[in-house]
């Protein structure tokens, strides 16, 4: 009983003390030194060996410009701890805070010369320097520190010190240093160089990196530098350069191929056709197992079909069917066949002939999983031919398949995509509602913004009437009847012209006019959002999407990054605010820290 009796007494006392502490500093924080400094005298009375304490007193006096007490409580302090390197850097401070320079600098001096015989005082020494900014000394304590004791490691620290200070070729190389040692800081030093690294590889940075890194590959063979190099050329969307250094590594280490798939993947998702083509082939012709040819030959045959050349159409179709022939149409190439009906419906207007051929993949013998995909595509193009009735049986029979799955879950969605498209919002919300708990986030955010959509456009006008319309033009734009659908969302801005549906329609149809290579069109768009919708929801994907178009089709990079300068500064918290950060570091052609 004593035993609980005091153990009650220490943390409560424990408690009391850290909300003292924790008083102190919100004084400090609102400029109350005074009260400050009365309740870290009476903590450091209480407790004389916490040195944070007689610092948050000195910190006070400073500010209270009693410099002189000040400086009598450090001097007494270090006479006491002589051996302890931190306190010549604290009265140093003292000196420097009252200008005087030549002072402080010997104390500084002092507190290095006292570290070098006793580096175990190496990181906390390093962080006192860091905390008033003394960076160039905290760089020579780390950098001694591992001199006299080459088993330590402060690579880490080291370089985020150098990279404040602008020397890039230090920072990289001591980057380089840590992840050859501890390659499992691979992810996370890429993360640090994104602060410095662009598209554009003329920038100061990536040259830097670059040149260090083929330096160091011709020292020394070293997988590490093929992968940063890899790494450094997607950064600068150089795919092709990208893919000799992936060709490289797998020819040296050919255990697995996964990360040349996920390099096709990228360039096809950029737009980058003919590398993920050329990357695509290369796999093929590869002696590998068949799963991955076919898994390579039906990337390659997406990144055909994306490039929407009509001319293609009839080499596509003559392309699955030899890989029918070669591979087999049992469930080793499910995949494959369920692109192949999508590429018929959604592509050659084909519908009856994709739904008809996977209909009869029903009749195999498939998985419950195997059997979903193939019922969701169905399901997709009776959407595709507004046969929305049919095509709910199909997604909910999904969910009931295999629930608790995210492909039950993106069935869901479907239905409440599909509800929303025959006009049945209420249904559609239902489902949505649910939705937007989804464990997948993608599903998640979806779900939100179409339930935004509904909501939003149902308070104002009880008949729905605008938002029918919409929901035709999306349905429109989902069939890729591009035409059809700029018209559509045309009518929403001429006959309901200052409804709440109105930025909607304007950033639905800005996409669709920049689809259609109306570019002048899209921007006039944007425009009017940005002139009557600023401060709602759409703002920041107006003003990233007109600094896309002005940087790219448009060619007015001035014009780019005065947008982009905008969503990074007024719409932080935005989906695009990391990759309009990005952007606007290339263009103004240097690094935002």
């Amino acid at each position: 009983m004593r035993f609980i009796y005091f153990i009650l007494i220490f943390f409560f006392s424990f408690s009391a003390i850290s909300q003292s502490e924790q008083l102190a500093k919100n004084y400090m924080d609102q400029g109350a030194y005074e009260k400050a400094l009365t309740v870290y005298q009476r903590l450091y009375q209480k407790q004389p060996n916490r040195t944070r304490y007689l610092l948050g007193i000195v910190a006070n006096h400073q500010q209270l410009e009693q410099f002189d007490t000040a400086e009598k409580l450090l001097l007494e302090q270090l006479k006491k701890s002589a051996n302890n390197s931190t306190f010549y850097v604290e009265v140093g401070h003292h000196y420097d805070v009252q200008g005087k320079k030549e002072k402080a600098t010997t104390y500084y001096q002092k507190a290095i010369e006292i570290h070098q015989l006793h580096t175990n005082q190496t990181y906390i020494l390093a962080r006192t320097f860091e905390k008033y900014s003394l960076l160039d000394q905290a760089a020579i304590v780390y950098e001694k520190g591992m001199e006299i004791n080459p088993s330590s490691n402060y690579m880490l620290n080291l370089a985020k010190i150098y990279g404040e200070q602008g020397h890039l070729a230090k920072m990289f190389k001591s980057y380089l240093v840590l992840i050859n040692k501890q390659p499992n800081y691979m992810i996370m030093v890429q993360r640090y160089f994104n602060d410095f690294i662009t598209e554009d590889p003329l920038n100061d940075a990536n040259s830097i990196l670059r040149k260090l890194l083929i330096k160091e590959l011709q020292l020394q063979p070293n997988l590490l530098y093929n992968q940063m190099l890899s790494w450094l050329f997607i950064q600068q969307k150089n795919y092709k350069k990208a893919f000799i250094q992936e060709k490289a590594i797998y020819k040296r280490n050919s255990e697995s191929l996964q990360n040349i798939m996920e390099l096709a993947l990228i360039s096809s998702d950029k737009g980058y056709y003919t590398v993920a083509e050329e990357i695509l082939t290369y796999v093929i012709n590869l002696p590998v197992q068949n799963s991955t040819k076919i898994y390579a030959n039906q990337l390659l045959l997406r990144a055909k079909i994306k490039q929407d050349n009509p001319d293609k159409n009839a080499s596509i179709v003559e392309a699955y069917h030899q890989l029918f022939e070669t591979f087999g149409t049992d469930k080793n190439t499910l995949p494959l066949q369920i692109d192949y009906a999508h590429f018929l419906a959604f592509t050659l207007d084909q519908k009856k002939e994709g739904s008809s051929f996977l209909k009869k993949l029903l009749k195999k013998r498939l998985t419950r999983f195997q059997t979903a995909r193939v019922k969701m595509e169905i399901a997709d193009i009776l959407v595709l031919d507004e046969k929305f009735n049919q095509a709910l049986i199909y997604y909910t029979q999904i969910q009931n398949a295999i629930k608790n799955n995210s492909l039950a879950q993106e069935a869901r969605f479907k239905v409440a995509k599909t509800s929303y498209y025959k006009g049945d919002f209420a249904w559609a919300q239902t489902q949505l509602n649910i939705l937007k708990s989804s464990t997948s986030q993608l599903i998640a955010n979806d779900a939100m913004e179409l339930s935004l959509v509904i909501s939003d456009n149902s308070l104002e006008d009880s008949t729905q009437t605008a938002l029918k319309i919409f929901a035709k033009a999306d349905l429109l734009s989902f069939q890729k009847n591009n035409t059809a659908a700029i018209a559509k969302y045309n009518e929403i801005l001429t006959v309901h012209k200052g409804e709440k549906i109105e930025d909607e329609a304007l950033l639905r149809q800005a996409k669709l006019l920049e689809k259609t290579g109306q570019y002048e069109q899209a921007k006039d768009n944007y425009l009017k959002i940005l002139a009557f919708y600023k401060d709602d929801i759409l703002a920041d994907d107006a003003y990233y999407h007109l600094a896309e178009l002005y940087a790219t089709h448009l060619h007015q990079p001035e014009k780019a990054k005065e947008y982009y300068e905008q969503l990074i500064f007024n719409h932080a918290d935005s989906i695009f605010f990391v990759e309009a950060r990005k952007k606007y570091r290339t263009l103004r052609g240097d690094a935002i820290n």
